[in-house]
Parts: structure tokens; sequence; C-alpha cells
């Protein structure tokens, strides 16, 4: 059941990285520059109360190389690693091909 939720959450978050990325390139052709959206720009528009949890739980040094850089990349590339990582993580195992089955 738990690997069902995490390779659903996986496809949600790959759906959602398609919708982000169409939404950049649909603003991108209607403005006739590159436009992209930022993670930071998107968690600004959030509660700055997420912020001050995020930097007051977290270790000085995952926030400042880590978080900041996390930060700065587009958000169809964080929602689509993210989205990666889940459905590898609810990968099924693989059966071991030319071996008996029976015990």
């Amino acid at each position: 059941m738990l690997r069902f939720s995490i390779r659903i959450a996986g496809f949600l978050a790959l759906a959602s990285a398609f919708a982000a990325l169409v939404i950049d390139g649909t603003r991108s052709i209607a403005g006739g520059a590159i436009s992209v959206t930022f993670m930071g720009a998107v968690l600004k528009n959030w509660e700055t109360e997420i912020q001050r949890v995020i930097t007051s739980r977290l270790h000085p040094f995952l926030w400042d190389p880590v978080t900041l850089e996390v930060m700065r990349l587009p958000v169809w590339v964080v929602l689509g690693m993210l989205g990666l990582l889940f459905m590898l993580v609810a990968q099924r195992r693989s059966t071991a091909i030319g071996f008996s089955s029976r015990p």
C-alpha cells in the first residue's frame, strides 16, 4: 500500500512538472522571450511561515548551498526530479531470470 501511495505521488509530481513546463512554454511563446518560473518564486508566493520553518529547522550547511540552489531551479525541473525519485523508490523488484522460483 505504501509503494502504491509513493507511486501515485510520483505520477502527480510528474504531471505537475509537465503542466509547469507547458505553462512556461506558453508564456515564453506569448511573450516572445524565454520565461521561466523558478522554485523560489513559487515558494515566495506561499506563506513566509514556510520559509521561517525551513530556515529555523534546517542545518545552515544544508540551507546555504543545497536549498538555495534548489530555489534557483525551474519548477518543472524540481517536480520532475522529485517525481522520478518517487517512481524509482516505488519500482517493483525485477525477478531473476534463469533461477528456479521453487523453494
